[in-house]
């Protein structure tokens, strides 16, 4: 165990000095946002030359599983590439007690989940949108919604709060509007950096009686909805946090280079992380949902700890460059196991066995200076411009994502067009909705009949549980692709 910890230290050192955009372009690169269809599968992944057999969920079976022997004369990748075309690979990452979530990704625990990615526990009603958390409801086209929130749209970084439009950065607050920064407020419009404050509109307050009148007036003018959501683009602050770069932080101490989260010490390079509790020791990490320590180089995790280069891994614990294993301990370059330990690619080993054969790996791996490297780019499945490190940067151009082999789509973003379907432009939107004679809001529900095709000619649908929401609240049809609303969700200064 301690020649381990001597390679876990090595790794640790080496992995705190990454740069944000290298980071990106190397390991938020392997998280997607998007769904292909795959011959009759939806999937994650695009069908391309990378990618190897694809399963639906339903068929996925760790039981027939392939192991290899450790092989010295060729390098670790060399040795993983060999395993991992050997397995089969799921199209989409169904952690079980889900309903209605089919077209999902990522899920566990959720109730009518369609096209989202990473919902968690006590979830319904998720649409468009990604980092849904906790006992939440009706959330869509919004990042990182958490803790008991309800009644979400086209908002980001949402804890504890519902009726929130087109905000950013709310938490234990209500019927917000086009704001940013806000704890414990409620009825605002177009406000920034408030706390206890009620009936608000730019930052100035009025009489309830007032507040209503004119928050009749704003809302009414649905064409705008778009444009002030642009326009509250301010920083997220920072509460209760010390020693911090970067915005958007609560309860933090020492956390550099971040995007979205709270209660965390000793962090750098982490995109969207949520807990109760404070952690320390994350670093290079995408998605994690833990109240544990050392993370490095990790993606997709929840709970437990000492996690090292590895993606999609749940509820294990020393885990080395691995992917998609449950439950597990002391693995080392394992795909898809669950309750298992002592393993390398897949193979059974005695605690003994593992140690020493671990240790000549890394002794190995650390002579050809990929010690602390993550998967190659050759094993890296997904498109570039569809991924988080995208949404994250998208001054990444084109040359210089595919310079590094890495793969980029240039197709338009569609979806199955129903022969004869009628496609109406945006800029046609206005004969679907408005005001009758009674000033109620209306929108036809034809619309859910045709397909819409946005400016940058991306086509895409309105489904019934969007249109019975947008109904609702009086909200107007989008005008942007659902993935380009997300990517809004990521913006600011």
């Amino acid at each position: 165990m301690q020649d381990i910890k001597i390679w876990e230290e090595k790794i640790k050192e080496k992995r705190k000095k990454t740069e944000f955009r290298k980071f990106l372009k190397e390991i938020a690169s392997w998280k997607p946002f998007w769904f292909y269809k795959t011959d009759w599968i939806l999937s994650r992944y695009p069908q391309t030359d990378r990618i190897w057999k694809i399963v639906p969920a339903s068929k996925y079976n760790r039981d027939s599983l392939k192991s290899l022997n450790y092989d010295f004369d060729i390098t670790f990748f060399e040795n993983f590439r060999k395993l991992i075309h050997t397995v089969d690979l799921r199209a989409l990452v169904d952690y079980s007690w889900n309903e209605n979530s089919e077209f999902a990704d990522c899920i566990f625990g959720g109730k009518n989940v369609y096209l989202s990615t990473v919902v968690w526990i006590n979830s319904e009603n998720i649409l468009y949108s990604a980092f849904s958390y906790v006992s939440i409801k009706n959330v869509f086209n919004s990042v990182l919604v958490t803790d008991n929130s309800e009644n979400i749209y086209w908002s980001t970084m949402i804890t504890n709060s519902f009726n929130i439009f087109y905000s950013k950065n709310i938490s234990n607050s209500s019927n917000i509007w086009f704001s940013t920064n806000l704890i414990w407020c409620s009825n605002c419009i177009w406000c920034n950096l408030l706390e206890n404050k009620s009936y608000c509109i730019g930052n100035k307050e009025y009489s309830k009686e007032n507040f209503e009148k004119y928050k009749k007036e704003i809302l009414k003018e649905k064409n705008d909805f778009l444009k002030n959501y642009k326009l509250s683009n301010h920083d997220f602050t920072n509460y209760w946090s010390v020693n911090v770069k970067w915005k958007g932080l609560f309860f933090c101490d020492n956390v550099e280079n971040w995007y979205f989260f709270k209660r965390l010490k000793n962090w750098r390079n982490v995109l969207i992380w949520t807990w109760w509790s404070w952690v320390e020791n994350y670093y290079d990490c995408i998605d994690v949902w833990s109240e544990a320590y050392d993370f490095y180089w990790v993606t997709s995790a929840w709970n437990w700890n000492n996690l090292y280069m590895s993606s999609e891994v749940w509820w294990d614990s020393y885990i080395y460059y691995s992917l998609d294993l449950e439950s597990c301990s002391f693995c080392l370059w394992c795909i898809w196991l669950k309750n298992k330990s002592f393993c390398i690619l897949n193979k059974q080993y005695s605690k003994e066995e593992w140690y020493e054969l671990a240790n000549k790996i890394f002794s190995q791996m650390e002579a050809d200076w990929i010690l602390w490297d993550f998967f190659p780019w050759e094993l890296n499945p997904f498109y570039f411009n569809d991924t988080m490190a995208y949404l994250i940067d998208d001054s990444f151009t084109k040359d210089e994502v595919i310079s590094d082999w890495y793969m980029w789509r240039d197709e338009k973003i569609k979806v199955d067009i129903p022969e004869n379907a009628e496609i109406v432009e945006t800029k046609n939107l206005s004969s679907f909705q408005g005001f009758d004679s009674n000033w109620n809001w209306q929108i036809n529900p034809e619309i859910m009949k045709k397909v819409i095709q946005d400016e940058n000619w991306n086509i895409y649908k309105i489904v019934p549980m969007e249109y019975e929401f947008l109904m609702k609240h009086w909200l107007p049809l989008p005008e942007i692709h659902w993935l380009d609303r997300i990517k809004l969700g990521f913006k600011f200064k």
